[in-house]
């Protein structure tokens, strides 16, 4: 049994317990509590700071195959009960639907390593300002850092238990810290903005804010004065924070919802080859102090490490309980989503990416959201560098690259620079031959 506070554990017991007796057939409560403050920076100076405490509830009644749910922040007992009365009544006049139920009492969590995901380090609001008025220090050391877009450190706790009538009762808490500064840099009236996030479990693995900060400047300062170039067809590396995108697009196109509803551009390639035989896709929901570990899914079920794609073969779904039953397929732990998901990493330095071509376009950032996950279709307006024989040499923008998803990851190369920054992550990635228009 892992650790979490009994007396919101006994809500759930409660939860349960009246619902049966009003009528349910079934049950099921999720209910997490969320504690957070956030101070935000401008120009070395506090411009906000607040702290805020969350906390909901979700009730799922199942009469036989009808099911309905309710949500409430209010946990007081006479609002509990009217909400408990509000859920029956509505599951008495929802439709049947024979692949509502519970998950299958083997399925649900029952034990698991040590994630380390609770960090009880907590920053007096003192720490966090001076935590961000270095690393907008170190940023405006930058003659061309002439301002900030703004700077903001959080520091969060989550408490997560769920419970159904078929036994299952259990729950963990989580920290999360997160820093973020984004500064402005100017030449000659060229003005560009960037930045630099770090968000981890635990407050000692952040990045420093030496590094937030020169972080930011550098990314900033090596925007100015883009040109634009002429359209083309551009082999093109994404930077790390550009290619762990792909990893969304594959993610929503594999959902079990997605792939029964046939809205999906990989709904019939299970067991199919879609990257090259170099590529291996993971989701793991065990790495220790991980971003995107957790214990069990938003069902309690345990969550499975899933190798999605291996040599290049999709292996998987992302399943569910509802959507495992119509697709005939057991329930992976994915309700909820991903955990960990990650490209493994490639099997080349990025310097010999960068030096595969004498001209290529590295992608630092891309704009608007043109991907149709139905048809694959990939279009979105990017900016970033230029490479030439092998070195950075001027910043462009104002381009966008075109293509479909298909196409584009049967062309993917990784390089061997994986990070686990986030709770989705990418080694550096090149695509041969992507349509760049231009000027």
């Amino acid at each position: 049994m892992l650790k979490f506070s009994n007396n919101l554990g006994d809500i759930v017991d409660h939860c349960i317990s009246k619902t049966k007796k009003k009528g349910a057939t079934d049950v099921e409560v999720a209910l997490i509590k969320n504690t957070s403050e956030t101070v935000s920076f401008r120009n070395k100076k506090l411009d906000e700071s607040n702290r805020a405490e969350n906390i909901g509830l979700s009730l799922a009644a199942y009469i036989n195959k009808k099911k309905t749910i309710v949500s409430s922040s209010n946990l007081k007992n006479g609002n509990l009960e009217k909400l408990i009365d509000r859920c029956i009544d509505a599951a008495k006049i929802t439709p049947d639907d024979e692949f509502n139920s519970l998950p299958d009492k083997e399925l649900l969590f029952k034990s698991s390593k040590e994630l380390d995901l609770l960090d009880n380090t907590h920053l007096e609001n003192s720490k966090k300002i001076e935590y961000l008025k270095e690393a907008e220090e170190v940023a405006f050391r930058n003659p061309e850092i002439v301002n900030t877009n703004g700077s903001s450190f959080s520091e969060s706790k989550t408490e997560v238990i769920i419970g159904n009538s078929k036994g299952f009762k259990n729950g963990y808490k989580t920290s999360n810290f997160t820093a973020y500064c984004e500064v402005v840099s100017k030449s000659n009236g060229n003005m560009e903005r960037d930045y630099e996030y770090t968000s981890k479990r635990h407050f000692e693995n952040l990045l420093k804010p030496v590094e937030l900060g020169s972080n930011a400047a550098k990314f900033a300062i090596r925007k100015l004065k883009p040109q634009k170039i002429n359209s083309g067809k551009f082999n093109v590396i994404f930077d790390k924070r550009i290619s762990k995108n792909f990893l969304n697009y594959f993610s929503n196109a594999i959902t079990g919802s997605s792939i029964y509803k046939g809205t999906s551009f990989l709904k019939d390639k299970l067991n199919k080859k879609i990257f090259s035989e170099k590529i291996n896709i993971t989701d793991r929901g065990d790495i220790e102090r991980g971003n995107g570990s957790k214990y069990f899914d938003n069902e309690g079920v345990q969550i499975k490490n899933l190798s999605l794609v291996k040599n290049g073969v999709l292996n998987d779904y992302l399943i569910d309980t509802y959507y495992g039953k119509k697709l005939n397929l057991s329930s992976n732990g994915r309700s909820g989503g991903t955990t960990n998901l990650y490209f493994e990493n490639g099997d080349q330095e990025l310097k010999d990416l960068m030096n595969s071509n004498e001209k290529i376009f590295y992608i630092t950032e891309t704009i608007g959201h043109g991907t149709n996950i139905v048809t694959g279709d990939y279009s979105v307006g990017a900016a970033g560098i230029m490479i030439e024989n092998g070195e950075f040499t001027y910043p462009v923008s104002e381009v966008t690259i075109a293509g479909n998803l298909s196409d584009m990851f049967k062309r993917v190369i990784l390089a061997n620079d994986l990070q686990f920054n986030y709770s989705i992550n990418s080694p550096s990635m090149l695509i041969e031959d992507i349509t760049v228009a231009g000027k």
